[in-house]
C-alpha cells in the first residue's frame, strides 16, 4: 500500500505546486498566502509518504484528499484534479491493501529456511 499512496501524493504534490502558480494569477489573494498554503499541502504530502502506514495516515490522506477538491473554489480546474486524485487514492488505499494480503499469504506459504534448489541439484 506504502508505495501505491505514496505514488499519488508525489503526483499531488506537483499538482498543487502548479495550481500555486495559477492561484498566484488571482489579484485577490496574496503571494505569501498562497504559498503558504499550497506549501503547508505540499509539506503534507511528503509527510504522508513516510506516515501511510502508521495509525491515521490514511485518514489524514482523506482530508487531503477533500481539501485538494475544496481547493476548486480558488482555481476551478482543482474540482476536477481533485476528484481525480480522490480516485487515486481510493484505488492506492484499496489494491494497496489487496496487495499488501497477497504478500503477507505469500509469505506465510514459503516456510522459513525453505530454499528452493536449482535445476539439476541433487
Amino acid at each position: 500500500m506504502r508505495t501505491l499512496c505514496s505514488s499519488t501524493l508525489i503526483g499531488e504534490f506537483f499538482v498543487i505546486g502548479f495550481a500555486g502558480l495559477v492561484a498566484m494569477k488571482d489579484p485577490d489573494l496574496s503571494m505569501s498566502t498562497v504559498w503558504t498554503v499550497s506549501g503547508a499541502a505540499m509539506a503534507l504530502c511528503v509527510l504522508l509518504c513516510g506516515l501511510i502506514t502508521r495509525p491515521g495516515g490514511v485518514q489524514l490522506g482523506w482530508a487531503l484528499q477533500i481539501a485538494l477538491i475544496a481547493s476548486g473554489f480558488v482555481v476551478p480546474v482543482m474540482f476536477f484534479l481533485g476528484a481525480v486524485f480522490a480516485a487515486l487514492w481510493w484505488a492506492s488505499v484499496h489494491f494497496g491493501r489487496k496487495v499488501d494480503e497477497a504478500k503477507a499469504r505469500f509469505a506465510a506459504q514459503t516456510a522459513p529456511g525453505e530454499a528452493s534448489t536449482g535445476a539439476g541439484a541433487s
